[in-house]
């Protein structure tokens, strides 16, 4: 099966910046210090890093960002598939 090339970028760009979404409506709501402490401690890790307040600016620049790089990720997936693995 063969992916293509586009679509397989764009479902990375989404997902990547989605994630990246999720984390600042946390940081927006308060949260995000406590949730990186929790994920720190899960791995028996303390926690160096403090959240700094919310920047809509930096949101969005984050936001577009990931979904740049998730694209390109997602691209070299699907070259990378469609070039190595045999399919039907």
């Amino acid at each position: 099966m063969k992916l293509n090339l586009g679509k397989t970028a764009l479902v990375f760009g989404f997902l990547v910046s989605l994630m990246h979404l999720m984390w600042m409506t946390m940081v927006y709501l308060g949260v995000g210090q406590m949730y990186l402490d929790w994920v720190f401690g899960l791995h028996l890790i303390s926690n160096p890093f403090t959240v700094l307040p919310f920047s809509f600016g930096a949101a969005l620049t984050l936001i577009v960002f990931t979904f740049v790089v998730g694209c390109v990720m997602g691209w070299f997936f699907a070259w990378i598939w469609n070039r190595f693995v045999k399919g039907k």
